[in-house]
């Protein structure tokens, strides 16, 4: 993104003025955003028409008196290329085009992409095929249709490509606050690397949320996400486009490429951002960040006024990694002077309602709670319905734990056991003060333990080093390759430090001479790039004692050859030393994903590896902390350790291999189309690779 776009970007951002382009929906989008407060100038562009409802109109674009800020485009997709061009000349910052049939319908629309975009040069272009931009930091509303949003001091921003989901989450009783909402539709110019980096640079946006179906630029996706990693600032995702049929409505809703959701995985790993699984969990996650008070650590101390309450917050405290530290000596004393006998006094603390509706009790209650090492303190409340008349209670009970956290310098957060217990009035009112309202104890406990986690991790993730590179994008490649044989393929990575057997490349008429220098025992196998998997051809004898021994095998598989691959010939062999049997066998190999990126997967290698299916994927460039950090966290990690009493791996060593591995895959990334050793053999002294196979393309 180029800097002068970036500076329109802001203007969009943050309009003095704004235009929408089209017909009588445009008309009630403008009063609409003059109803939502928006203060700046605003024009109707129509060529057709003095006024529409009660609007006046500007014939042209041409005859604005300056160019707007942001402009909104109505029309439809040929007449939105002129639109384009000439708010482009007049200086316009940044126009939305809400016109489909671009890049998502094929060829010719793909070219219409391209022609937009000329159009646009350097003015900031949203869409098309999107539903637009809400600023409610501005009171600017740049959309086609009604929206359930508010005006808000500080917020979330959320980018998604669905206008409708867009449009449901401000529809939504969660209490959200949003600072923006954009929809970023083809992202043929902003895409959610773009709007994230400019986004990152508002001091009142305290979190990103992202519905993605898949990215247009990893790479500048990946610096944002290190930015916000920097600056402390969450992102949460919810990818779709994990199953086969979603990854094909990705591609027809917005031509986006939903890539191996492994390589997502990996991505969001390496930046610390926070995946979720579903609509609920993305709002509560994000209101669990949305106030920008977070938590320092992962322990808590639980308030709630009912056993069973208490009992859901110890269960779902430990599945979500939240800690609950134990009530000192001095706390149990001061409990047990303020409330009934009858009360346990532990954390999750079951206060009980015989103190309900007793300010002076309850504050006695909080006072003694919050005088505690724990990193945050929550409360579960549930309101009865309004017709009860016992609000108030709840109201008082409220107003005193918020001041309670602020005595105490205590971030916290409530939530009620079931959703929609926990009331608009009460939300608002909570993250007025900062505090976070969480709706279900439930998913509440499993927002903040993420919000938690991101803090535990976010450190330890910035020194790694890993989220500080930008991972490697290669273009495609056309055709299926070339193969290099084993040998060649070990010589290459041999060169950039992979430990390999100390073999020989020979023939079978020189075949007993060259193993006789070498030593027996033996294992030759036959080389060719022809036959990539030697086991199934018969093209590998292993344990070979003796000349006799190599002889008949030998034999044996030049007859396996001959019936496998008849048009193959039996001519070169390699002949290496028998290895000593392993702690482990791994398999260390490359997954290219084409203009999405390059991944080192390391697992379970051998026969194991269609069986425990035991690997972690990490995207190139990497860190040698992160592949150690890779290898801890396999299933199969206790092999490595000394498992059993056995000897421990020279780990040192089994990273400088897998970081020969990585280096190659590098310098080498935009040509190399596929790469495995398998197996890796995993010693206490030591590791060695013992078959490799790599396929080139051409670049």
């Amino acid at each position: 993104m180029s800097q002068s776009i970036r500076d329109n970007l802001k203007r969009m951002l943050a309009p003095k003025h704004v235009a929408f382009v089209g017909g009588r929906s445009m008309a009630r989008a403008l009063k609409r955003c003059a109803e939502g407060g928006y203060q700046g100038q605003m024009w109707l562009v129509n060529p057709q028409h003095d006024s529409l409802e009660g609007v006046p109109c500007v014939r042209s674009i041409a005859d604005l008196p300056c160019g707007p800020d942001a402009v909104f485009i109505a029309t439809n997709r040929d007449l939105t290329l002129t639109c384009v061009a000439e708010l482009a000349a007049i200086g316009t910052g940044g126009a939305i085009c809400y016109a489909s049939g671009f890049a998502e319908v094929g060829a010719e629309g793909q070219a219409l992409q391209r022609q937009l975009l000329e159009a646009a040069g350097d003015m900031a272009l949203l869409g098309p095929n999107c539903y637009g931009l809400l600023d409610y930091l501005h009171s600017s509303a740049l959309w086609p249709v009604a929206h359930g949003g508010k005006a808000v001091e500080k917020g979330v921003a959320v980018l998604t490509q669905s206008g409708n989901f867009a449009y449901n989450l401000s529809m939504s009783d969660r209490s959200l606050p949003v600072a923006y909402m954009a929809s970023v539709g083809n992202q043929a110019q902003l895409g959610v690397a773009e709007l994230m980096d400019v986004l990152l640079d508002e001091p009142r946006v305290t979190a990103i949320g992202l519905h993605l179906e898949g990215l247009k630029n990893v790479p500048g996706f990946a610096r944002a996400a290190h930015k916000a990693l920097e600056k402390g600032i969450p992102i949460i995702a919810l990818k779709t486009g994990v199953s086969q049929i979603g990854a094909e409505l990705a591609l027809s809703h917005t031509s986006s490429l939903s890539g191996s959701d492994a390589l997502y995985d990996a991505l969001f790993d390496r930046l610390g951002v926070i995946r979720v699984s579903g609509p609920v969990s993305f709002v509560e996650t994000l209101k669990a960040a949305a106030c920008g008070n977070l938590p320092a650590g992962d322990s808590l101390i639980a308030l709630a006024c009912s056993g069973g309450d208490a009992g859901l917050i110890a269960d779902y405290s430990e599945r979500n990694e939240l800690a609950l530290p134990k009530l000192d000596q001095g706390q149990v004393a001061e409990l047990a002077q303020v409330l009934p006998s009858y009360a346990n006094l532990v954390n999750p603390l079951d206060f009980t309602t015989a103190i309900w509706g007793d300010g002076e009790a309850l504050n006695r209650m909080l006072d003694s709670a919050l005088r505690t090492e724990a990193d945050a303190a929550m409360l579960v409340l549930d309101y009865p319905a309004e017709f009860t008349g016992e609000r108030k209670e709840c109201d008082l009970l409220l107003d005193l734990y918020c001041k309670a956290l602020e005595r105490h310098g205590k971030t916290g957060f409530v939530t009620s056991a079931f959703p929609e217990l926990l009331p608009p009035h009460a939300r608002e009112r909570l993250h007025a003060q900062g505090v976070a309202a969480l709706q279900g104890v439930e998913d509440g406990l499993a927002a903040w333990g993420r919000i938690a986690g991101y803090q535990r991790n976010r450190q330890a993730l910035l020194a790694l080093g890993e989220s500080a590179l930008v991972p490697l994008c290669p273009q495609a490649l056309e055709g299926e390759g070339h193969l290099l044989n084993e040998w060649d393929s070990k010589q290459a990575l041999r060169a950039f430090g992979l430990s390999t057997p100390n073999g020989a490349l020979s023939t079978p008429d020189t075949a007993l001479v060259d193993a006789a220098a070498l030593g027996y025992p033996l294992v030759v196998k036959a080389v060719s790039a022809q036959l990539p998997h030697k086991t199934e051809a018969g093209a590998v004898a292993l344990n070979l004692k003796d000349g006799a021994a190599l002889s008949a095998a030998l034999e044996k598989m030049r007859a396996s050859i001959k019936a496998y691959a008849p048009d193959v010939p039996f001519e070169q062999l390699l002949l290496e030393p028998m290895a000593k049997p392993p702690l482990a066998e791994l398999i260390v190999g490359i997954k290219r994903e084409n203009d999405f990126g390059v991944a080192l997967v390391i697992g379970a290698g051998g026969i194991l590896v269609e069986l425990l299916k035991d690997s972690r994927s990490l995207l190139l460039p990497t860190t040698d902390g992160a592949i150690r950090q890779a290898l801890l966290s396999l299933r199969s990690a206790p092999l490595l350790q000394g498992f059993r009493g056995r000897d421990a791996a020279d780990l040192d060593a089994l990273v400088a291999a897998i970081r020969a591995v990585a280096d190659y895959a590098c310098e080498n990334a935009a040509q190399l189309l596929e790469l495995d050793v398998n197996p890796l053999l995993v010693g206490a002294d030591g590791t060695t690779a013992v078959d490799a196979l790599i396929r080139l393309g051409h670049e």
